[in-house]
C-alpha cells in the first residue's frame, strides 16, 4: 500500500437491529445496543466493494443516545401462514465510521487489479453518493444513509462517558474468500468478542485477533468466471448483521 487508503463516512437511519445471526432463526429477534463489526462491513459492502480488496472497519463512534422500541412483526411461517412475533429495535440511530481496506491474498488472479488510488477514490465518491446500492442497519427493513464526515467532529451524546463494557458480542463472520489462516482455509467461521465504548467510541480488532472463533461450516470460494479483472458486482451478503 503506497497511499492513506482511510474513509470516513457517517451512516443513519430511523432503526437498527444489529444481532448474532445464530440466534435469531425464528421467534423473537433483540438487537444489540452497538453496531456489530459485519454490520458496519455490510454497510460498506453496498457502498463499494470489489473481490480484489478486504474493508477492515477500524472504528465507531456512537452519535445518538442508545434507544430501543419493540414491535409485533408477523413474519411469514416456513409451512405457511403466519406467525406473531416481538423484535426489539434500536431507534434514532447515527454513527460515524472509520474504516480502510486492504488486498484479498486468497485471489491472486486479481492481483492486476490491485491499483490503491484507484480503488481508494472510487470509495470516497460512492459514499458522496450515498453508496452503489441499498444501505442498511443490520437488517433489510431498517434503511439507512450515507454521507461524508470528519472522525469525531460534533457532539455525541457519549463523549464524557469514560468506559462502557459490552460483555461477550458476536463480531463477524469470515468467509472462505477470506480466509486469515489454515484454520478459517475452506470454512465460514463466526469471531467473538468483548467491545469496550471509551467515550462514545469502539476501536474494532480484526477478525484474527478476536479471542473466540467457531467453525460453522466447510464452504469454498467464489468464482467469477475469466473477467474478474472488470467485476464489479458486489457481495451476496443478504442480511448482514
Amino acid at each position: 500500500m503506497q497511499h492513506p487508503n482511510i474513509v470516513e463516512f457517517e451512516v443513519y437511519g430511523p432503526y437498527a437491529l444489529f444481532s448474532d445471526p445464530l440466534m435469531r432463526v425464528g421467534g423473537e429477534k433483540n438487537s444489540y445496543q452497538v453496531p456489530t463489526y459485519e454490520a458496519l462491513k455490510g454497510v460498506l459492502s453496498s457502498i463499494y466493494w470489489k473481490p480484489t480488496i478486504i474493508w477492515y472497519i477500524d472504528e465507531v463512534r456512537i452519535m445518538n443516545r442508545i434507544q430501543t422500541e419493540v414491535k409485533s412483526i408477523r413474519p411469514i411461517k416456513y409451512n405457511g401462514g403466519n406467525d406473531l412475533a416481538y423484535y426489539t429495535y434500536l431507534k434514532d440511530c447515527r454513527y460515524q465510521v472509520r474504516a480502510h481496506f486492504e488486498w484479498n491474498m486468497n485471489r491472486p488472479e486479481l492481483a492486476g487489479d490491485r491499483n490503491e488510488n484507484k480503488h481508494h477514490e472510487i470509495a470516497k465518491k460512492m459514499i458522496r453518493r450515498g453508496g452503489r446500492r441499498d444501505v442498511f442497519l443490520g437488517t433489510r427493513e431498517c434503511q439507512a444513509y450515507v454521507e461524508p464526515c470528519v472522525f469525531g467532529e460534533g457532539e455525541g451524546d457519549y463523549d464524557d462517558l469514560p468506559q462502557l463494557s459490552f460483555g461477550v458480542m458476536y463480531h463477524g463472520m469470515t468467509y472462505a474468500d477470506e480466509a486469515y489462516s489454515e484454520e478459517t482455509a475452506g470454512k465460514m467461521t463466526v469471531n467473538l468478542w468483548r467491545p469496550v465504548m471509551e467515550k462514545g467510541i469502539i476501536k474494532f480488532v480484526r477478525p484474527e485477533e478476536c479471542p473466540m472463533h467457531k467453525p460453522i461450516k466447510a464452504m469454498s470460494m467464489k468464482s467469477f468466471g475469466e473477467d474478474t479483472g472488470n467485476f464489479s458486482g458486489l457481495r451476496e451478503y443478504g442480511e448482514v448483521t
